[in-house]
This record gives C-alpha cells, sequence and structure tokens, in this order.
C-alpha cells in the first residue's frame, strides 16, 4: 500500500493525517468469530464434506484456507475480492487465518474456476450439517419452512442471465428457504432470471424433508410461502411428509364468488365501522386432486360498501381458527428481513462472475456466512442484542482498533482501550467460550 504524505488539515493548521501509523487492524473484534467458528470446528467440517478437483502441482494457498478467506472477508464487510490485495498483510486476517500472507485476488479468482456443480451440493452439506449442530444445542423440535424466491441484479454477460418480467430487470431469480423460527437460512438455489417462481420447489424441500425426517427428525414442520408457490407439487409434498402449511392464494373469479357467499348484510347494517370476518371452508381448484381447507379473511374498511378478500389455503385442523391461519401466514413477513440481511449484510446478490456456477458458489459462501454470524447471535448473544444486524455487529464487535505484541511464547492482541462496547464484546467472548456442544 502507498504511503501518502502528511496532509494537513484546514479545521486546525497545527494537525496533519498520513497513513504511516504502522500495522494496527481496525478488524480486531473478528475474533470473536473466528473463536465461534472453533467451537462449532468450522474447518473440520468443511474439509469432510468439500473435496475440490484441484491439479495444482505447487501453491501457497488450500482452497480450505482460501474460502475461509473469502467468508472472514464477507463477515468484515469487504465483498470484492480485490479486497484480499489491501489485506494482504493484515495482522487480525493473519492470526486468525493462520498464515503469513492473504490469497491475492487472482487467487481467488482460480479458486471459482476449480468448483464444480459437486461443490455447490457439497457446501449445501456443509451448511446442513451446523444447522444440526446448532440446532441440537438450541435444543428445538419445530422448524418453519419459509419459501420465497427473490432477484439478483446482473451487469453484463453472465450466464444464464435474463429478464425478469416481476422485477422489470435482468438478473438472477435465487429460491431460498430461511427457518422462520430462528433466521437459520436453510438452503438457497440460484436460478434464471426468467424461471417462474415455483418452478422446481418440489426437487428444492424434498431433500429438506427428508433430512429432518430421517436424520434429525422434528416434532413439527410448518411450511409457509405467499401465492407464488400456490401449485399442487408443495401441496402434495408437504401432505406427503405430513407437514402443515399455509400457503396464500391469488384471488380469482371463483374464489371471490365463493367469499361473497359469507357476505351478510342487514337493514340495519353500520357502514361506519370497519368490519374483518374470518371463514373457513372446504375448496377444491380443477388441478388438485382432492378438495383442501380454505380460510378467507373478508376486510371492509369504514364507510366502504365491497370488502377486499384475502385467501389462505392450509391443511391445519379445523380446531385452529381462520385468524389464527392468518395469524401465522402474516408472520412470514420476518423472511422479507431474513432476505435483506442476507444481501445487503452479506453480499447474497452479488453476481460479478461470468459463469453461472461460480455465482452460485459464490452465493453459497454468502449463505454460510450469514448463518455463521446469525448461529452467533443467537447462541451468544446477550437478550438484549439478539436482534442486532450484522451491521450493527460490525460497528459494535467487529471494527476495533488493536495492536499485535508477540514475543517468544504468545501474541496478546491490544483492543483500544476506547472501545464504547468492550463489556458487550467480553461477555460474548466468555458466552462463546463456555459454549457446549452435545
Amino acid at each position: 500500500m502507498a504511503t501518502l504524505h502528511e496532509n494537513h488539515l484546514i479545521f486546525n493548521s497545527q494537525m496533519s493525517i498520513s497513513n504511516n501509523g504502522g500495522n494496527l487492524p481496525t478488524d480486531s473484534g473478528l475474533i470473536l468469530a473466528k473463536e465461534f467458528m472453533h467451537k462449532i470446528n468450522f474447518t473440520k467440517v468443511l474439509k469432510e464434506k468439500l473435496t475440490i478437483n484441484d491439479n495444482r502441482l505447487y501453491y501457497k494457498h488450500d482452497n480450505y484456507s482460501i474460502i475461509e478467506q473469502l467468508l472472514f472477508q464477507l463477515i468484515a464487510g469487504y465483498k470484492t475480492d480485490s479486497s484480499a490485495d489491501i489485506l494482504s498483510k493484515d495482522p487480525i486476517f493473519q492470526s486468525v487465518l493462520g498464515k503469513e500472507r492473504l490469497a491475492s485476488q487472482p487467487s481467488i479468482s482460480r479458486l471459482w474456476d476449480r468448483l464444480s456443480q459437486e461443490n455447490i451440493d457439497q457446501l449445501q452439506e456443509v451448511n446442513q450439517v451446523l444447522i444440526d449442530k446448532v440446532r441440537t444445542t438450541r435444543n428445538t423440535n419445530e422448524l418453519i419452512f419459509d419459501l420465497d424466491s427473490t432477484h439478483s441484479d446482473t451487469f453484463g454477460y453472465q450466464e444464464n442471465t435474463n429478464y425478469n418480467a416481476h422485477y422489470q430487470t435482468n438478473g438472477y431469480h435465487p429460491l431460498v428457504a430461511f427457518d422462520g423460527l430462528t433466521g437459520d437460512f436453510l438452503k438457497a438455489e440460484l436460478r434464471s432470471g426468467n424461471v417462474y417462481t415455483s418452478n422446481g420447489v418440489g426437487d428444492f424441500v424434498r431433500p429438506l424433508f427428508e433430512h429432518y425426517q430421517e436424520t434429525t427428525p422434528v416434532n413439527t414442520i410448518l411450511v409457509r410461502a405467499d401465492s407464488g408457490f400456490a401449485t399442487p407439487d408443495l401441496y402434495e409434498i408437504c401432505e406427503e411428509f405430513q407437514s402443515f402449511y399455509v400457503i396464500r392464494l391469488k384471488s380469482n373469479r371463483n374464489l371471490g364468488k365463493i367469499a361473497e357467499q359469507f357476505v351478510f348484510i342487514d337493514d340495519n347494517h353500520d357502514w361506519t365501522k370497519k368490519e374483518v370476518r374470518y371463514i373457513s371452508t372446504i375448496y377444491q381448484a380443477k388441478s388438485w386432486k382432492k378438495p383442501r381447507r380454505l380460510c378467507i379473511k373478508s376486510t371492509r374498511e369504514a364507510n366502504e360498501l365491497i370488502a377486499r378478500h384475502e385467501f389462505v389455503l392450509t391443511n391445519l385442523s379445523e380446531n385452529t381458527s381462520a385468524e389464527i391461519v392468518f395469524g401465522t401466514y402474516s408472520k412470514r413477513g420476518t423472511m422479507e428481513n431474513y432476505i435483506k440481511e442476507a444481501k445487503n449484510g452479506f453480499y447474497f446478490d452479488k453476481t460479478d462472475s461470468p459463469r453461472f456456477l461460480e455465482n452460485h458458489a459464490r452465493m453459497m459462501l454468502s449463505l454460510l456466512a450469514y448463518n455463521i454470524i446469525n448461529f452467533m447471535r443467537t447462541l451468544c448473544f446477550t437478550k438484549e442484542t439478539k436482534g442486532f444486524q450484522v451491521s450493527t455487529i460490525r460497528l459494535f464487535l467487529f471494527k476495533i482498533a488493536g495492536k499485535f505484541v508477540r514475543s517468544g511464547r504468545k501474541t496478546v492482541i491490544k483492543l483500544s482501550s476506547y472501545h464504547v462496547h468492550q463489556e458487550l464484546f467480553y461477555k460474548i467472548l466468555q458466552n462463546i467460550q463456555y459454549l457446549r456442544w452435545r
């Protein structure tokens, strides 16, 4: 890095600024993430599950260390591969990665070239192993599969990019699944931009159902999805695995006629008050093999004549009222926050590689980075801070100035004495070190 000459400041002519203060890392708080990853045996899991076809005869950086480097860059907020060139001798990155120099941007680019579709599947296996480990510690026996699709813009000639009419732009159309109870990122699949929302959803969720039925059984699985996923393929696979679902239906003429049958108005009706009615009935569309339970929410605003109808399909029993069904569905809105966190905080939608497979791999590393921080936040943060977004976590806990002091026997990381959130930092570090895995 080039050293700048001293620049005098206008507001105080006796003060100047330069960048020759020494090797002082600004991300010393990343030691928290490293300590947590060590506790969950991340490196061991990665090496057990991921096998990359590597024909290099000589190299300084193995594939696993490059992947970990990319994860730490994402966690710290550095989204470009070229950030590695500036961070190449950053003391904190050298320490958490255990190497004298980081892999350069060209080395990272060559890693993307070595990855295959099999490696994408293996990265999903890594994610699943980590989720299972964390779920065992949380001791939770319920899951909510929140399904959705999102959009990743592209700005060039990326492979399989296409125009999406809904978003009115070119890009990819990933399919994602989160656990609605914990925010864990269960799975993601990159798709071409013109693929319809529910295309392939059956093949997407079946491995999740099979895993949580056979490998790590859970008591209850609930699937939530918007009207883009209102397809018999999804209903039937939920019923096959005896799981519950609440899925919104798009309004149409037939559904509208059914809803209007339950609207009753007498001669003394008070039109000045808002009315909300919940109805449950049985409905079968022509493409369905059997009838299913339909819940209807009819809302008439004050001083309006016509009610607005909403529809949710479910297989929850009649003991669960239609109002509770709609309340359960409405909580799906938190998933939008998970998607925003993955995109804005971990660059899940960063698709600047020319090949489709490379962009899929980038997406999977963003997924892993998201989950590492979500695991740490839900397991080790204090009650008041469990809701922190990654931008706040970086500001409060990761972006800390530090100094490395090395002797013959040990290395001491001396953090800034003026770190405002140091009490929280050491509390979380203590919680990480106290973790006990089953």
